[in-house]
This record gives C-alpha cells, sequence and structure tokens, in this order.
C-alpha cells in the first residue's frame, strides 16, 4: 500500500492556535493576569502559551477554550468555502500537538458551534491531563476507540477500552484519559454541548 503524504500539523509551536487564543482572550477584554487568575495557572505559563513558546495539556487547552467560550473548531483553520462539498480526507485533516502525547484532528470542513468532531491520537504514555489530574467542562462525550489501549476514568469509575468499544458520558464529571498499552491509540471522538457552558455566552 502506498504510503500517505506527510501532511503538516497545526501544532501550538508554530501555528496560529496561540494567535486565535491571545486574540479571544483581548477580544473580551480578559488581561492575561486575570485569565491566569481565573485558571489558577501562572501569568508566564498563559504568556508562553499564548506566543507558541510552550504548549498546553488537554487539561489546560480545554481550561483556556472554555474559559474563552470557544470551540476546537475555532482554533482550526478559518471555515472552508461553504460552494464546495465539505469533505475532509485523511491528508488535509488540520491538528493540534499537545504537550501530554495527545493529537486531535478535526474531521470536519468547516467549524461547527455545536459539536467537536476530531480524530484522537494517544501515544504511548500520553494522557489528557498529567499525573492524576482530571478535567471536566460542558457537555456529553462520544468515543470510539479503533486501536490499541484507553484507559477512560469518570469520576470513580474506570475501564479501559480496546478496539471497537465506545463509551459516552457527561463531560461535567471529572473525568481521565490514558493510553494504557504499548501502542498508540487511535479513534473518533465527539463533544456535543460544551458551547452550553455559561462562559461561552458572555
Amino acid at each position: 500500500m502506498a504510503e500517505r503524504p506527510a501532511r503538516t500539523a497545526l501544532s501550538v509551536v508554530d501555528d496560529d492556535v496561540p494567535r486565535r487564543l491571545r486574540a479571544e482572550r483581548e477580544r473580551r477584554g480578559i488581561s492575561l493576569r486575570e485569565l491566569a487568575r481565573r485558571l489558577d495557572i501562572s501569568p508566564s505559563a498563559i504568556s508562553q502559551i499564548e506566543t507558541g513558546r510552550a504548549r498546553p495539556s488537554v487539561a489546560t487547552l480545554w481550561a483556556i477554550v472554555t474559559e474563552l467560550g470557544m470551540s476546537l473548531d475555532d482554533l482550526f483553520a478559518p471555515e472552508a468555502d461553504a460552494a464546495r462539498l465539505p469533505v475532509v480526507t485523511a491528508e488535509q485533516r488540520e491538528a493540534i500537538q499537545l504537550a501530554t502525547g495527545v493529537r486531535w484532528e478535526r474531521l470536519t470542513a468547516n467549524a461547527d458551534p455545536d459539536v467537536d468532531f476530531i480524530w484522537v491520537v494517544y501515544e504511548v504514555g500520553g494522557s489528557s491531563s498529567p499525573d492524576d489530574g482530571f478535567i471536566r467542562h460542558a457537555g456529553r462525550e462520544y468515543g470510539l476507540v479503533l486501536s490499541g489501549r484507553l484507559e477512560v476514568t469518570v469520576g470513580f469509575e474506570r475501564s479501559v477500552l480496546g478496539p471497537g468499544d465506545s463509551i459516552s458520558f457527561d463531560s461535567t464529571t471529572p473525568h481521565r484519559l490514558r493510553n494504557a498499552g504499548d501502542e498508540p491509540v487511535k479513534g473518533v471522538w465527539v463533544v456535543v454541548g460544551r458551547r452550553s457552558d455559561p462562559r461561552a455566552e458572555a
């Protein structure tokens, strides 16, 4: 089988993601120090993320976009021409590489304010948050694992998903996703209703 051509990752260190985060923060009139205070993150950490000098973890990126009332789609490329059929080939997917060994690739051609539809890759040792930290946000998540073994902890319940296994849960419940095997985990993830967070209407 022919090898797929390499595609450029929209990684947080060399793309427009830092610029978009900063622009939205400034549009909302939130100072860097105020955002840092709200998220309990140091101002220097926020500054490094906004200038592209550091990659955030999944948990940190979720926290920032939620506080700014953004969706994941807001971080990706501008909307495609509406006249084109909204098809996204594997080579065209925009991607965000995060600090904790996780990669998100957008599966929609255009930004969708109601749904985050993404291809996820958890490298060996990768997790949604460092150490044993958990994340929570508005919405409901639906996930399907295609390869590898993904440990999903939701509240006090933990399960390991293998190829073909799926899960759905309330995103407001503290949760953590971690590669529990010795090969990359690949799957499809959908988050519905994350914009129901009141901060999205601020």
